[in-house]
């Protein structure tokens, strides 16, 4: 099968590993990170984002090592330490000494990972239905990192990231699983989450010190009906941080960028031309 041209983009070395990246746009730099979905990569994360937010920025969305279509070196034991690592790693590799942060939900964890890390290296900060504090793994997170490959699997679990399904179509489905079920993909995947995947939740959690002595700017923004993560982990965060601000989308789930993708750019783009204005 031909590789979806829209998925791959550009590709830059980091530390040795041959990172796929999506770069566009001009202005502040802002970096977004992925979700932790099957057959997730930075384009099918942020596709209805990037266009929008490029209009006064320059966008870099990479596929964090392992997933998409950067490589899987033989060997390597996935955690947050090994992404964390290329993600600074990547930073370096395309001349970005400071950058705006946009996590989601598994990329949520990474983003404050680098804050807390490289508290230097970042301006602002924006945590869309994040991981990062502790709770007990919903029903719908462990279907996410249990998921065994078909075609009605992936159905459901596309249901499970939005509101009532209807950002969903077969389309979506099938070009997901496809993504999914790439040679080496799901071997990849199924490593990273084992059972039991609670263990999953605890590794991503950082200590509540740490995370309060994060000192930037900080848009926090959760789906109110999200069945993948709690949105009582966001309000958790903005008890957290001192420089927070919470928003919250009613019948929205998991998926906010693409369920309310022109009022979440918006949004976007207002807190981080809040930076430009300092």
């Amino acid at each position: 099968m031909d590789e979806p041209s829209e998925e791959v983009g550009l590709s830059v070395d980091v530390n040795g590993v041959k990172t796929n990246y999506h770069d566009l746009g001009d202005g502040p730099p802002v970096l977004l990170i992925h979700g932790s979905g099957p057959g997730v990569s930075a384009w099918a994360n942020w596709r209805t984002v990037l266009p929008l937010l490029g209009r006064a920025h320059r966008v870099l969305a990479p596929d964090i090592v392992g997933f998409g279509y950067t490589d899987r070196p033989a060997g390597l034991v996935y955690g947050p330490d090994v992404w964390l690592e290329h993600l600074l790693g990547f930073l370096d590799a395309v001349d970005v000494p400071k950058v705006s942060v946009v996590g989601n939900s598994f990329g949520g964890a990474l983003a404050l990972r680098l804050a807390i890390a490289a508290p230097e290296r970042v301006d602002r900060l924006v945590l869309m239905g994040s991981v990062g504090v502790p709770f007990e793994i919903t029903p719908g997170l462990d279907a996410v990192w249990g998921f065994e490959p078909s075609l009605d699997a992936m159905r459901n679990l596309m249901r499970v990231f939005t509101y009532n399904g209807s950002a969903v179509n077969e389309d979506l489905v099938r070009l997901r699983l496809d993504a999914a079920t790439r040679p080496g993909v799901h071997e990849a995947y199924a490593g990273m989450f084992p059972q039991p995947r609670q263990d999953g939740v605890d590794l991503l959690t950082l200590a509540d010190e740490l995370i309060a002595a994060v000192p930037h700017e900080t848009l926090i923004v959760h789906g109110r009906d999200d069945q993948v993560i709690p949105l009582s982990n966001s309000v958790r965060l903005l008890e957290l941080l001192d420089r927070a601000q919470l928003h919250v989308f009613a019948r929205c789930g998991h998926w906010v960028q693409i369920e309310q993708g022109q009022r979440f750019a918006a949004l976007l783009e207002s807190f981080l031309a809040e930076q430009a204005a300092v």
